[in-house]
């Protein structure tokens, strides 16, 4: 489970060799979302303050979540990203 992120008590992270489509996984204490990096489809349950947040650092990494996704795939290391300020 490598840690891509942490912010607000939110930990982001991927898992390698998973399944598609792309996406990444957050954990929020008990609460645990996967977010699809093309759609932003969400599964999973959140509270909302902390949902707001993970979309909004989401629509400002997108990017760099699709980069760390190709390195998932390859086992390789990920690359962090910078929390939500």
């Amino acid at each position: 489970m490598p840690e891509i992120s942490r912010f607000l008590g939110i930990i982001i992270y991927m898992v390698y060799n998973d399944h598609e489509p792309a996406h990444f996984h957050a954990r929020y204490g008990e609460y645990k979302i996967t977010v699809e990096i093309e759609t932003g489809i969400i599964q999973g349950k959140f509270p909302r303050r902390a949902l707001n947040a993970v979309l909004e650092w989401y629509e400002i990494y997108k990017s760099q979540l699709s980069d760390d996704w190709e390195l998932a795939k390859q086992h390789a290391e990920l690359n962090k990203i910078p929390p939500l300020e």
